[in-house]
């Protein structure tokens, strides 16, 4: 407390946002955590906080009276917890004064609390963004209900319901949502979503500022007509998701072709699990849509020709997904690469015709490339195609997938790192032929933050007898991880936020103790739980403030 009267609050806050976990962080709801004890301290440490936690995600109905009188400022709230009562949860935080709530989140619950939303709509008239992602009954009430508490809503999703009516019953819902909801810019629908031609009609039509719209795996009632029909309807949207539809050869008619390159707008287009045809392709670049974002997951039908006349056209596209695009060979990502000079991240996981070579081919024309995804691609590897003496440094790179490839050496990863000496997120998850080179990648990339080598069951890190400045999240699963093993860690890698030891044989209480002592920005440690229970010398060996730590650790 004295100390707190001489900083000012910049300092406080710097302070504070060092202690917490980064917002992108999974681990971002244990914010609460940490802050909630530091608001306590005193009127300045309480404003403060208030300034820093903004979501907030509630597991049961036993903690939220203090959290929500001491954090006003929250503008996002989850409950997709278990709770006893859910309506009267709603209608007890309605009571307080979250002014600047916009978005919550009501996922995973058995149905939609009707009283308790309607109660929550009445003192908090801000949110603007509704989940409710897995409900297991949605009724076609449930639309209506929504229609009259949110008008102000902008996002809105109702994926992947887990029973509902049939179609028909829902189609006076969708048409009360779309009417209602006159700011509606991104809907999802995807899953068992109960939709027809007439629904998305409705909501195509009705819904003026819609930009987005998300449709997978919900799109057996809809027909090449209806579909059709509804994209007219909006020739502004910015963002369109599909994936596999009862009429297999919906997205090869005219209609649809016609339809979609009238969206003058688009700048994402999602296919998934599609017939789709190179026709397709080529109407898409002869209208030169401004795609910056382009996926073409598990589709059929079309060649590499209909790819690179879209890319040819279409050079502002910054994503690419081309997944289990089988045809696709090194020659061909040579052919496309030149058009992708803005290209930011691909993903050519799973085009098993691909080997090694590829990945260079795009390190070496894209420039502003810094996500690449290869996993599990071909395993027979033209071993003289390229080799280290033709490369230069790429140093755009920051994260590379790399899982599933068996044929990945030491000799390989060694040489990568030498080219992208910038790597910050590295996975060669199932990587089996890795073993000591992974020492050498990280002496080379002392950049790197997140590393996965989960199932490299030949890894083996008792060279790493160096610092690892930057390392935060490691996930050691499936691996041989003995004491010396932990202990080199434990030395090196000070940073540590997160560590993954599950299914590890080898790890014994020694080990996780120098973890624990040694790393002390540490917030989770995963699969020790079992060595701790088992440790019958456990307070011999650790005191009692280190055994506090390491039970929330583990848990």
């Amino acid at each position: 407390m004295a100390v707190s009267s001489y900083l000012p609050d910049e300092c406080w806050e710097s302070i504070f946002r060092f202690i917490i976990i980064d917002d992108n962080d999974d681990d971002c709801n244990n914010n609460s955590h940490y802050l909630s004890f530091l608001s306590l301290v005193s009127k300045q440490f309480l404003s403060i906080t208030n300034r820093l936690l903004f979501s907030l995600t509630l597991h049961d109905e036993s903690t939220y009276c203090h959290l929500f009188k001491r954090f006003t400022n929250l503008n996002s709230l989850d409950l997709t917890g278990n709770y006893i009562d859910l309506d009267n949860l709603l209608i007890e935080i309605s009571r307080f004064p979250l002014k600047q709530l916009t978005s919550l989140n009501l996922s995973g619950q058995p149905t939609i609390p009707t009283i308790g939303l309607r109660a929550f709509s009445q003192k908090i008239t801000t949110l603007t963004s509704l989940t409710c992602y897995l409900i297991d009954f949605l009724n076609p009430s449930d639309l209506f209900l929504i229609a009259e508490c949110f008008p102000l809503l902008q996002e809105l999703d109702l994926s992947y319901p887990l029973n509902c009516k049939s179609c028909c019953s829902y189609v006076d819902g969708v048409e009360a949502l779309s009417l209602a909801l006159t700011r509606l810019r991104k809907v999802n629908l995807s899953g068992l979503f109960p939709i027809n031609n007439q629904s998305l009609f409705y909501l195509f039509n009705n819904c003026k500022q819609l930009e987005e719209v998300k449709l997978f795996k919900s799109c057996h009632k809809i027909t090449r007509v209806g579909l059709a029909s509804a994209l007219r309807e909006r020739p502004t949207l910015r963002s369109l998701s599909f994936s596999g539809m009862e009429d297999d050869k919906l997205f090869s008619t005219s209609q649809f072709i016609d339809s979609l390159v009238s969206l003058k707008s688009l700048t994402c287009l999602f296919l998934h699990n599609l017939n789709i045809s190179d026709e397709l392709l080529y109407s898409i670049a002869r209208e030169g849509l401004p795609l910056t974002k382009f996926v073409l997951l598990r589709c059929t039908g079309h060649s590499n020709d209909g790819i690179i006349d879209l890319l040819s056209k279409c050079q502002r596209i910054q994503h690419l997904d081309l997944r289990y695009t089988d045809f696709l060979k090194d020659q061909h990502v040579l052919e496309l690469s030149s058009f992708l000079v803005d290209l930011v991240s691909i993903n050519l996981s799973s085009c098993h015709k691909l080997t090694k070579s590829a990945l260079f081919i795009l390190v070496r024309h894209c420039p502003s490339l810094s996500k690449i995804k290869m996993e599990n691609i071909g395993a027979k590897i033209v071993r003289n195609s390229y080799s280290l003496r033709n490369f230069g440094v790429y140093p755009q790179l920051k994260s590379l997938y790399l899982g599933y490839n068996s044929w990945l050496s030491d000799e390989i990863i060694t040489m990568f790192a030498s080219i992208f000496p910038n790597l910050q997120l590295l996975n060669l998850k199932d990587c089996n032929s890795i073993s000591e080179g992974i020492c050498e990648v990280l002496r080379k990339c002392c950049k790197i933050r997140h590393l996965n080598l989960d199932g490299c069951s030949r890894v083996k890190l008792h060279g790493m007898n160096f610092v690892v400045p930057n390392l935060e999240v490691l996930n050691l699963s499936w691996i041989n991880v003995d004491d010396k093993t932990l202990y080199l860690i434990s030395k090196n890698c000070c940073g540590l936020l997160k560590l993954s030891l599950k299914f590890c044989n080898g790890v014994k209480m020694k080990g996780v103790k120098h973890v624990v002592e040694n790393c002390k920005q540490l917030r989770k440690i995963k699969g020790v739980k079992h060595v701790v229970e088992n440790c019958k010398q456990l307070r011999k060996i650790m005191s009692d403030e280190r055994l506090i730590l390491l039970n929330k650790l583990i848990e």
